[in-house]
């Protein structure tokens, strides 16, 4: 009985202390992916540290926008991040390296109800590429080493579509440093297709409705008469918004619900943050990224 009392203050010690630490937060620190210029990702960003430090009471909210995802990913693992909204096989990296590090708390709904987008395969209409298939012995361009879209997808189920692997049938594969960099490297001819992110409904002369193609064609960087779909990949589930778990259970609740409500609250600041027409956020659990998860671990490690 002793024990038992002793393990139960202990608990609640534990979670006295971790509420305290959250409430006497002075600064809220959020990261930000990598995948397109740093201007757009700050300006889009502003908005939400705006409401963070006035429903929070922070002194301070800042953003970090990383050069790449891998930098997000070592902040959330070293605790210099608070939160960040992650792609599916970014959050992978995460939980393969320590499970506990961050919990996902919601992900974006489409407008179609889906919680999943697509990669999907970008060429130029003058390259004669009209399919997969026909790009063999081309250049192919992946986005980012932890994207899931961008890298992970393609490099697992593009061989399904060509019967071999993506080194034997393209002449060269490269990273090109960002969803958006990618296909700004198609239209400029650096490689001739290109892998993107993308909710793969809507009109395609708007780049869909979200995703970075919807982004580049929506501040006019790309024409989308000039490109053509040459491959899209099954379902891919939404990456999922994340908070340092350290920052204890009553704050995770209360910023899933102020996420939950931003939709609402500020319509333009949410479809800036998330880049495209969604409908707003649902809540998710670590088991929705279990295949992800398990596809990282087989084809990368972690």
């Amino acid at each position: 009985m002793f024990r038992k009392m002793v393990f139960s203050a202990v608990s609640v010690l534990a979670m006295a202390t971790s509420m305290a630490h959250a409430a006497d937060m002075k600064e809220f620190r959020v990261g930000i992916l990598g995948g397109e210029n740093e201007t757009d990702r700050l300006r889009n960003y502003q908005c939400l540290a705006d409401h963070l430090k006035a429903e929070f009471g922070f002194e301070k909210v800042s953003l970090f926008p990383a050069a790449d995802y891998d930098g997000v990913i070592q902040g959330l693992l070293g605790g210099t991040l608070d939160f960040a909204e992650l792609g599916a096989s970014g959050y992978a990296s995460v939980y393969l390296k320590d499970p506990k590090a961050v919990t996902p708390i919601l992900t974006t709904k489409q407008t179609d109800g889906s919680t999943g987008y697509y990669s999907i395969g970008l060429a130029l209409k003058t390259s004669g590429i009209t399919d997969i298939k026909s790009a063999k012995g081309k250049k192919l361009g992946y986005a980012d080493p932890d994207s899931t879209s961008g890298y992970l997808i393609p490099l697992t189920q593009i061989p399904k579509d060509t019967g071999a692997s993506n080194e034997t049938f393209f002449a060269s594969t490269q990273f090109n440093g960002g969803h958006e960099n990618n296909i700004l490297a198609v239209r400029d001819g650096k490689v001739d297709v290109a892998v993107d992110d993308s909710s793969g409904i809507g009109d395609f002369k708007n780049g869909f409705t979200s995703g970075t193609f919807h982004k580049v064609v929506a501040k006019g960087a790309v024409d989308p008469n000039d490109f053509v779909e040459v491959w899209r990949s099954g379902l891919i589930p939404n990456g999922p918004l994340v908070v340092r778990t350290a920052l204890g259970d009553e704050m995770t609740a209360k910023l899933a619900a102020f996420f939950t409500e931003l939709p609402t609250k500020d319509k333009a600041c949410f479809e800036g943050v998330e880049g495209g027409d969604f409908t707003g956020y649902v809540p998710v659990k670590p088991d929705f990224y279990n295949v992800i998860v398990e596809a990282r671990k087989a084809a990368i490690g972690g």
